[in-house]
């Protein structure tokens, strides 16, 4: 089992492959991260069926933040309108590339980190708001891209880095989506029939691109939170309020 998971983390969904809680999480204070008040997954666009739709119905969320592209919405879909349930599109990548064809002698690893930097740099505003409307939340919320891997993965280490975990949490965290890699793997090659997945790295999540992505994010601007001050123009309230609303005593 990989550092992190629980029986709890995953939420199990049938047509849905990474959706998981970010609760249970130790911090630098010594605090821990609420259970069922904050989830990651992959695209709510695929979610169908009944019992899938009365899971997620279950889990009471209140905001879903979808980090897609307009494009990537508009061909493959959102999570249908639900009552109850606010939807807010949030692009926080600019800059696109296809992953699948990514040139198999790159270090994939830096490639990916690099590409996380540029999200970081491009994705302010969407990144701010993401963060200032899960502070501001009253009920559970959700964020995903596509695979909920690395939008995703680049909003949750944000929001872990916020709350004080510690790297190597976040990193495993990250990497809890290596248990979805198969599957990501199978969905693009049945939804691409033809077309060769060129990089044999689709689909992983190893510790190390997060690792590298906050070391850079460190670097360059001091640590996370000098980033969320200067660079995201995240206040001292709002870092407040996402504490208050995602943290408990262990």
């Amino acid at each position: 089992m990989i550092t992190g998971m629980t029986p709890d983390r995953l939420v199990p969904f049938q047509s849905l492959c990474n959706f998981r809680d970010l609760g249970g999480y130790a911090t630098a204070d010594g605090r821990t991260t609420r259970w069922r008040t904050l989830y990651r997954a992959d695209s709510l666009g695929r979610l169908s069926g009944e019992a899938d739709r009365r899971r997620f119905a279950e889990l009471g969320i209140g905001t879903v933040i979808d980090l897609r592209y307009p494009w990537e919405i508009a061909a493959a879909g959102r999570l249908p309108a639900t009552d109850g349930v606010t939807w807010l599109n949030l692009s926080i990548e600019h800059r696109t590339y296809d992953q699948s064809q990514i040139d198999p002698d790159l270090d994939p690893w830096r490639y990916l980190a690099d590409r996380y930097a540029e999200v970081a740099a491009d994705g302010t505003a969407e990144l701010r708001r993401a963060v200032e409307t899960i502070a501001a939340a009253d009920a559970p919320v959700v964020f995903h891209c596509a695979s909920g891997k690395d939008r995703t993965g680049l909003l949750a280490a944000l929001v872990l880095a916020l709350l004080d975990v510690p790297v190597e949490t976040i990193a495993a965290d990250f990497a809890l989506t290596e248990l979805a890699t198969r599957a990501l793997r199978e969905r693009w090659l049945a939804e691409h029939p033809g077309r060769e997945l060129r990089w044999p790295g689709y689909g992983r999540a190893p510790a190390t691109i997060i690792r590298l992505f906050l070391a850079d994010l460190a670097a360059a601007h001091g640590s996370v939170h000098e980033y969320a001050a200067t660079r995201l123009q995240l206040d001292d309230g709002v870092l407040a309020a996402l504490r208050a609303r995602l943290l408990m005593s262990s």
